[in-house]
């Protein structure tokens, strides 16, 4: 997990690489209205959780040792915050990197889309 997830377009408020166990991050400039994106990798074998607070979401993700799972989450936020968090919940045994970005206004990913995005690539 030497590379963080790419955010295709907009503005990343939050990142780690090569992280293990638990985390919790501040998100840079508050929380804005409109699409947040939430893009994560782990490996090793355990359950990830990404929480966005205030919001109150919780986004699981099964990891498998010897393999790199991933997620893509977007939500549509309504109000802006003027602060916000993300913290990681994950085994010591699991290594993750997450991105996550506010994406451009007019920017929605569809449940069919949202679902097609979660993968489960084979770590060469």
């Amino acid at each position: 997990m030497t590379k963080a997830p790419a955010l295709l377009e907009g503005e990343v408020v939050a990142q780690a690489v090569n992280a293990s166990g638990n985390r919790e991050m501040d998100v840079k400039g508050g929380l804005k209205s409109g699409p947040l994106a939430v893009l994560v990798n782990c490996l090793g074998d355990g359950k990830l959780t990404v929480e966005v607070k205030p919001v109150g979401l919780s986004l699981p993700l099964e990891c498998v040792a010897g393999e790199v799972s991933s997620a893509y989450n977007q939500l549509d936020l309504k109000d802006a915050r003027e602060q916000g968090s993300v913290s990681v919940t994950a085994p010591s045994t699991v290594r993750w990197a997450i991105t996550v970005g506010h994406q451009p206004a007019g920017r929605t990913v569809s449940r069919a889309q949202n679902a097609r995005e979660r993968l489960r690539v084979r770590r060469p």
